[in-house]
């Protein structure tokens, strides 16, 4: 289960299906990401074919999975839990 977001659009589009500080073209992708990972219970299960799901470098230890273009859902993992959720442009 989710614990918590870095990104308030992230946490909105979550708790509510829609948010306005997330483009539109990615919400339905997020989405379906954001609901794999709240019921993950080990980073390895975002591994999912489309996903690109890979650890990054650094501590605290942070993994990401690919949403679109340069855009990319990170988070930690603490226990069973994701923490830490955040959407990152980068490449």
């Amino acid at each position: 289960m989710i614990r918590s977001f870095r990104h308030k659009g992230l946490e909105e589009l979550f708790m509510k299906g829609r948010s306005a500080k997330i483009a539109p073209a990615l919400q339905r992708r997020i989405l379906s990401r954001l609901d794999v990972l709240d019921q993950a219970l080990k980073p390895e299960d975002m591994n999912l074919p489309g996903f690109d799901f890979h650890g990054l470098l650094g501590l605290p230890k942070r993994y990401t999975v690919h949403v679109n273009g340069p855009w990319c859902l990170t988070f930690e993992w603490e226990e069973n839990d994701p923490l830490r959720v955040d959407l990152e442009q980068y490449h």
